[in-house]
């Protein structure tokens, strides 16, 4: 019979003594094999098996189950007792609370549609903004109507905005505030109502809708605010003493060094009132807490940073719902309201402990853990999956600190008991029946995310496991190195970093079993790698920049570009507008590179994927038909809201401001991108079909020459599925279908099934592109009339570009027929060079490659006998070394390949028998040195480290190496100096030996 096995773990000793709460139930799996979860309370420890029973012992050590139905003890200091599991750790905590989170937000939104504001939908936390990673801010969706560049859709807004925030990460469960995912409710007007309008609501909304006391709301206003300060004082009725006046760093709204900006004005909610006003310090947290920002947006910083007034003013509002929630259902923390608390209670039963009875280092914990499944599974919905660059980073970064967090809790496998699978999905199923009212297509797409935190969290499990090996190499590599150069052993900080920031160490675990073994931690490197990361997950920004400039200008006197490319390919329109090297002007020349603005064309702007039309521009005289200018177009793009900008060259003449154009599409590549337009929609509808419905679109290309297409999945396209892909585009194909386009409101478009493209913005009105009975989706895009126009589909190639995204590019049309025609020229040719038929070529190339392989065999084999007859040429040139006769050869084996290089130390190690060092060099050929060094064992224990040794003799050839102790291997560019690189070895070698045997 089996039982358990007494062990001991340095590393899970050290969690053990680290946990600083009494009752706590942590994860060894994650360290080791097969070691079984414990709680430390007292001596006690917790078995988690089928049976869960609870084992006195009077001395840590861990148990290593080797059968679940009978438990046998070692006796070394250990008495054994069952007692039946106790059962607070389960207790299920029911909060109630006065008001929901829910009921804020809508409360929020129809007090301002009451007002005149229409209800808008939360933007993606992927923006369409190059300056900021994630959506950080409510306004950042309206940021192209603050800066002009977009004419207004309607004069104010409201919306709860989904908002991502990494740059205080560190803060997150420490403080009752802070978070990574966040709501931020919202009002907004584009030039309608201005500050005392938005004073006065925000009271009103405050003080009647929410109910809040008036002698526990403070007010800030900037400083030299006078108009701010008499609306709040001679108007709403706030006393003085109750507004404080601050300074530029707290109540002055700046985008950047120059762009719109303004003063603006936060009320605070006062939990301590007792403490009186005197003295009162609205950044002292323990009382205040900031909810409600209101931004007067009314100049514009100038280069020389004087301020002038802008023409349109605006109004910027933002109330954390997290913070209100927290004010209304009266707790003590934003993570214990109704938003966050049940995904906190999910993950305390999940580790089988009691939130209320915790300390406070784990409700720290259970807190992130909260925090942090909010904005993953919002990311994952979004479409940003982990990766180690840009938002991918981010969430990878987040999942992965759950993951470690949760296994130091003790939550084993999926929880409560489970040790099998993973728990991210569990917490995220938590999240997303949260989710409804937050954005309702998250439920949708929950088997993705659901997926997506399994694999990601599994993978990371066997990282953590592979992290112990890492940090037992690490400290023995610190050891060795201190013995050879004499320093006191030190784990690099690099090395540190990488134990925390990729294995999910915690640098104090790390610290403490490296200083059981005689070695410290260099924490000055450790925080160096930490800013630059900090520095990484910054790129997020925490603030939107804005900018005013020429493009504004422009904006003014340039009128939106009437697009006419869906019914024709030429028309007559006006030049409304030059931009030279990106400067207006009124009149180009010959051969410039000019950027032309009309008033109405027929070419297609890039959008959607689709790339821009090219064609051309003729301006023609009044009295002839001979043409006064010739413009090239050699793309279209949409700039400054819905200005189309021609970017071509001036082949005839000149042209300006004012002029007549007749603008001519090329009718063979427009034809081409519509082909590989439609054949796009055709290949994610088969995609959908094929490998789930849940795949979805990441990026796409619509070419005039292919089409490119990213998706999310998380392995490689069988070579089956891919066929069935193009079985199923290119019947689609023959089935010669009629497209149906129609314009119809967002919400009616949803509600039948049309499918967003990833990364667009969409207006009240929609453009609906269908084939029926195939695909529907949302697109601006140009298509063909019927599928027949396609005539046949062929995927070129299937790879992944990033963790959990594939890309697939394909040709079809005209770009079909010139790619197969290439193909069959080429089996033609290859044929007739191989004298069989097109049905042979496989085989016949099959034979070709294993005669090849054969003959390879034969010549490595000869090579290798060859290499071996010089080594043992070279035995009788050993020389010996020290007092143990220590045998030693290094010499140079002239054009010698790697390979038989690497067998000819071999032999020359077992020939010359223990102890003995060999160390031998070559230049097969190419520029190129290769090196070896083999060692016995009795070397290695002197401290002489192969793979060490030769790197730093291959530096001197401009390469580098390494390997085992016993045998490593060396290359590098330079073989002219192979042979100063072998005396370096001989006499390092001998000065190592000597210095070791003396």
């Amino acid at each position: 019979m089996g039982g358990l096995q007494l062990v001991e773990s340095p590393i899970a000793l050290r969690l053990l003594s680290a946990a600083p709460w009494p009752r706590r139930r942590l994860s060894l799996a994650t360290f080791g094999h097969g070691l079984l979860p414990f709680r430390g309370c007292n001596g006690m420890i917790c078995i988690s098996n089928a049976r869960q029973t609870h084992v006195e012992v009077s001395s840590t050590y861990l148990y290593k189950l080797t059968s679940p139905k009978k438990a046998k003890f070692s006796t070394r200091s250990t008495s054994a007792s069952i007692q039946p599991m106790t059962q607070d750790i389960m207790e299920d905590m029911h909060k109630d609370y006065p008001i929901s989170g829910d009921e804020i937000r809508t409360r929020f939104l129809n007090f301002y549609a009451s007002r005149g504001h229409k209800i808008l939908p939360s933007a993606s936390l992927v923006p369409d903004d190059p300056t900021v990673l994630l959506t950080i801010a409510g306004m950042l969706q309206f940021k192209p109507i603050f800066l002009g560049k977009e004419p207004r859709s309607v004069p104010c807004a409201t919306t709860s905005q989904r908002c991502i925030r990494t740059n205080d990460v560190e803060n997150v469960g420490k403080t009752t505030r802070h978070h990574t995912f966040f709501e931020m409710l919202g009002n907004f007007s584009f030039g309608d109502y201005f500050k005392k309008e938005a004073i006065v609501w925000a009271w009103e909304l405050t003080t009647k809708e929410y109910n809040l006391p008036t002698e526990r709301l403070w007010i800030s206003v900037f400083k030299d605010d006078d108009e701010a300060f008499s609306i709040w004082h001679d108007e709403v009725g706030v006393p003085k003493e109750r507004i404080k006046r601050l300074g530029e760093d707290d109540n002055f709204w700046t985008s950047g060094i120059t762009g719109p900006c303004g003063p603006c004005s936060e009320i605070y909610y006062d939990f301590h009132p007792d403490r009186g006003s005197e003295s009162a310090d609205l950044g002292d947290d323990s009382r205040f807490i900031e909810f409600y920002n209101l931004v007067f947006m009314q100049y514009n910083k100038k280069d020389d940073g004087s301020l002038e007034p802008l023409n349109q003013k605006n109004i910027d509002t933002g109330m954390g719902l997290e913070r209100m929630a927290r004010i209304l259902q009266q707790v003590p923390n934003n993570y214990e309201t109704d938003l966050i608390f049940p995904i906190i209670q999910k993950a305390a039963n999940l580790a089988m402990i009691s939130y209320t009875k915790a300390d406070d280092a784990t409700k720290t914990n259970l807190k992130i853990i909260g925090d942090h499944m909010r904005a993953v599974v919002y990311l994952i919905s979004d479409a940003v999956l982990p990766s180690n660059i840009g938002r991918g980073y981010v969430v990878r970064r987040l999942i992965r600190r759950v993951v470690r967090i949760g296994r130091l809790l003790g939550i084993e496998g999926a929880g409560e008991g489970n040790p099998d699978g993973a728990f991210l999905p569990g917490l995220a199923k938590t999240v997303i029946e949260l989710s409804n009212q937050i954005d309702p297509d998250v439920t949708g797409r929950m088997p993705h995310i659901l997926e997506e935190l399994k694999r990601e969290e599994l993978r990371f499990v066997q990282t953590l496991e592979r992290g112990e090996k890492l940090l037992d190499q690490f400290l023995a590599s610190a050891l060795l190195n201190a013995t050879t150069n004499g320093d006191r052993p030190c784990l690099a900080g690099k090395d540190v970093f990488l134990l925390y920031d990729t294995y999910g160490f915690p640098v104090e675990i790390t610290a403490e079993v490296a200083e059981e073994r005689g070695v410290s931690l260099d924490m000055d490197g450790f925080h160096i790698e930490m800013e630059n990361q900090r520095r990484q997950s910054q790129a997020a920004h925490s603030t939107v920049k804005l900018s005013v400039g020429n493009e504004v200008e422009l904006a003014e006197s340039v009128p939106d570009t009437e697009f006419l490319g869906y019914d024709m390919l030429s028309a007559n329109a006006i030049i409304k507008g030059l931009l030279l090297n990106g400067e207006p002007v009124t009149k180009v020349a010959e051969g410039s590179d000019v950027e032309i603005m009309l008033d109405r064309t027929p070419f297609y702007a890039e959008s959607g994927g689709q790339i821009g039309d090219n064609g051309f521009l003729h301006c023609k005289g009044a009295e002839d038909s001979k043409d006064l200018a010739v413009v090239e177009v050699k793309d279209v793009q949409k700039s400054l809201g819905n200005i189309f900008v021609h970017k071509g060259t001036i082949k005839e003449g000149k042209i300006e401001v004012g002029l007549e154009v007749n603008a001519i599409v090329d009718r063979r590549l427009r034809q081409r991108a519509k082909v590989h337009h439609t054949a796009t929609h055709l290949l994610q509808a088969a995609l959908k079909n094929v490998i789930g419905q849940e795949t979805s679109q990441a990026g796409s290309l619509v070419a005039f020459d292919r089409l490119r297409f990213d998706f999310n999945f998380h392995r490689p396209l069988f070579e089956h599925e891919l066929m069935k892909i193009e079985e199923l585009i290119n019947r689609w194909i023959g089935d010669s279908t009629l497209l149906q386009t129609k314009v119809m409101p967002l919400l009616d478009a949803k509600k039948a099934g049309a499918i967003a493209m990833f990364g667009e913005k969409y207006g009240e009105q929609v453009r609906v592109v269908e084939v029926p009975g195939v695909s529907m989706e949302l697109c601006g895009g140009t298509h063909v009339s019927n599928t027949s126009e396609i005539r046949g589909f062929k995927i070129i190639s299937e790879q992944g570009i990033a963790s959990g995204i594939r890309r697939i590019e394909a040709v079809a049309g005209e770009a079909f027929i010139e790619y197969v025609t290439a193909r069959d020229n080429s089996m033609r040719h290859l044929c007739s060079v191989l004298k069989v038929k097109a049905e042979d070529v496989t085989g016949r190339v099959e034979n070709i490659l294993e005669e090849l392989r054969i003959a390879r065999n034969e010549v490595s084999a000869l090579r290798t006998r060859v290499a071996v007859l010089k080594a043992a040429a070279l035995v009788n040139k050993a020389f010996i070394v020290g007092t143990t006769n220590i045998r030693v050869v290094v010499e140079s084996m002239d054009d010698t390949d790697a390979d038989s290089l690497r067998n000819a130390a071999e032999y020359l190690v077992d020939s010359l028998q223990d102890p003995a060092a060999v160390v031998l060099g070559s230049c097969p050929g190419d520029g190129k040195v290769s090196l070896v060094a083999a060692f016995t064992p009795s070397v290695v224990k002197m401290g002489i480290h192969a793979g060490k040794f030769i790197g730093g003799i291959a530096k001197l050839c401009g390469g580098g190496g390494g390997g085992k102790p016993n045998f490593a291997q060396a290359g590098g560019r330079k073989p002219e100096n192979l042979s100063d690189a072998l005396e370096k070895a001989r006499v390092e070698l001998i000065a190592a030996l000597d210095g070791k045997t003396s």
